[in-house]
């Protein structure tokens, strides 16, 4: 059985959920995020969610938040779009650091915020118009894994990067998809159009939109193609 394998649809989710604000930082169902928290307010969110259903959200602020990577306290607005992840490690330093691992289940939208004094954030949640997050495998047949395995080929090779290709090769569409989605290193902007793209396959081709842009962008005249 898998992480996530027990939320199978929108009635198996809470109506109100931790959030952890991140800016840069999504999540996506059945690939995991990794998180290295510090602030004593995010630090009582993580017991807080042990305590209870592990589940937290995990959103990224609104652009006119500013550009902290989160912001202080409790009002600053939030992107509508988020994603619910399971709790599955947790790792405490010596500092009084923490390192957790979600794993993501379903993304959510967000309708308001719940009072109370609790240091960090709970907000009420809207899973359906998510339904499909909870299908595994959902929307891979449609995915052009070749044009996506070829655009990743040439952008590790333009920045002299290497991968696990075995692992690669070996990973379902959608786990391959969702993670080079969070791995990606673009702004907070094109990570959110990746979190709310309506399916895996319109995911897909934003990732391969994304590096043929910014390879055509830095061109040098190597001879670097993504034809």
């Amino acid at each position: 059985m898998g992480l996530t394998d027990r939320y199978r649809n929108v009635a198996d989710m809470p109506k109100e959920l931790a959030v952890f604000p991140l800016r840069g930082a999504i999540l996506l169902p059945r690939a995991s995020l990794t998180l290295n928290v510090f602030e004593p307010r995010y630090l009582a969110l993580v017991d807080h969610v042990l305590a209870g259903d592990r589940l937290i959200g995990v959103v990224q602020p609104a652009p006119e938040a500013g550009n902290g990577e989160s912001p202080a306290g409790k009002s600053f607005p939030l992107r509508q779009v988020g994603c619910a992840g399971r709790l599955f490690s947790f790792t405490e330093n010596d500092d009084g650091r923490v390192m957790i691992a979600l794993a993501g289940v379903a993304r959510f939208a967000i309708s308001g915020d719940v009072a109370g004094d609790m240091p960090f954030r709970l907000c009420q949640v809207d899973y359906r118009a998510y339904a499909d997050d909870f299908v595994t495998g959902h929307g891979e047949d449609d995915v052009d894994r070749p044009r996506l395995l070829a655009t990743l080929r040439n952008y590790l090779l333009a920045n002299d990067l290497n991968a696990d290709w075995d692992r690669i090769d070996g990973a379902s569409s959608e786990r391959l998809v969702n993670t080079l989605s969070i791995l990606s290193p673009y702004g907070p902007e094109e990570k959110q159009a990746l979190l709310e793209a309506p399916d895996l396959r319109s995911r897909a081709e934003a990732l391969v939109a994304l590096a043929e842009m910014e390879l055509a962008a830095r061109d040098d005249g190597s001879g670097t193609s993504l034809q």
